[in-house]
């Protein structure tokens, strides 16, 4: 049997929407899928944790527009590559400022055949650490015992002063270029304490000019790490811990436990020295930090700034002592905060 309506149940007559809210809708959703779009297109790429700038393992470029290379071999070492001049010694390597097709490049080779182990530990760090903290890598021949990097003609931080000195340099002496230096050292040994390797310490830095000639300044005012020779792996799982050398080691700029705890009346020993981890390299930066912010205007009021952190990387209890990416955290904000107090201050004054 077919049910019809009733005609006498009348309910309020449907609305029709008006254009204008209709219209509204329409660009309304045209809006959202344009801004999804927009997303995908623009706002996506950025989330990719890869530097585009950096090349795969195993190649190189030198320069922001070159193309990646292979690692030069031995074969193109011993037969590309000219030795000039030689620029700087240690006691694992010495180091030639060479030519490799018309340009200056770093040759290191081995000093003595006694030190080879920390030659070729320094070159597997080179070789797995490539990064912007770290001196690029050309190519190396182990059958040679020779290593060929960038080359930084501003040579290591231990010249700083004497570069920012230079009449072509002077207008980069300023607190900000300081900061950013200091904040870049952090930067590094940040990185290295969480490398992909593990938790690694810098062992070459038992006193400021040595720490200070293991770092180079670019040419665009950066750090990079270019000696990787004593670079241990802290090991928590396996409760591995590390001991810088095996000498007796003395002076302020040490961390604590670094020193013979022993004392004066019982010879030091290398059996009975107790091992640390990376918060001797927290210790350090404090005092790095102050030889890299100099004593240029406004150089004071950073330090002001950095108190507080430095004090704590001061602990004499390595467990209290803040992480490096405290630290770089702390910087970065000090850096954000002076330099927005600076932009207003111009603005008044304008």
């Amino acid at each position: 049997m077919e049910t019809r309506p009733q005609e006498g149940r009348k309910g309020p007559p449907p609305r029709d929407v008006p254009p204008v809210v209709g219209l509204l809708l329409s660009m309304a959703l045209m809006n959202a899928l344009l801004y999804l779009c927009l997303d995908r297109l623009f706002i996506s790429p950025r989330r990719s944790t890869e530097d585009p700038t950096r090349c795969p393992y195993g190649h190189f470029r030198m320069g922001p527009v070159s193309n990646c290379s292979p690692w030069l071999s031995c074969e193109q070492l011993r037969t590309e590559v000219r030795q000039m001049k030689r620029v700087g010694e240690g006691a694992v390597k010495r180091v030639f400022l060479s030519e490799w097709k018309e340009r200056k490049v770093a040759l290191s080779r081995l000093t003595r055949l006694e030190v080879r182990d920390d030659f070729l530990h320094g070159l597997r760090m080179l070789k797995s650490l490539q990064s912007e903290h770290v001196v690029t890598l050309l190519g190396y021949c182990e059958d040679d015992n020779s290593i060929l990097t960038e080359y930084h003609p501003l040579g290591s931080l231990s010249s700083l002063e004497a570069t920012l000195n230079l009449s072509k340099y002077r207008s980069t002496n300023t607190w900000q270029h300081r900061l950013q230096l200091a904040l870049g050292y952090v930067a590094i040994i940040d990185f290295l304490h969480r490398s992909p390797l593990g938790t690694l310490v810098m062992c070459d830095s038992s006193d400021l000019p040595k720490t200070l000639s293991q770092y180079l300044l670019t040419a665009n005012f950066s750090i990079v790490l270019n000696d990787l020779d004593a670079l241990p792996l802290v090991n928590r799982s396996t409760g591995a811990l590390v001991k810088c050398g095996h000498r007796e080691l003395r002076g302020d700029f040490v961390a604590p436990e670094q020193l013979w705890p022993y004392g004066e009346d019982v010879p030091f020993h290398d059996d009975l020295m107790p091992a640390y981890d990376e918060k001797i390299d927290i210790w350090k930066i404090p005092d790095v930090s102050s030889f890299l912010l100099g004593h240029v205007e406004g150089s004071d009021m950073v330090r002001f700034h950095l108190f507080d952190i430095h004090k704590a990387c001061k602990s004499q209890t390595p467990a209290e002592r803040p992480t490096a990416q405290d630290v770089l955290d702390t910087y970065q904000k000090v850096l954000t905060l002076l330099r927005d107090t600076a932009t207003s201050q111009t603005r008044e004054m304008l």
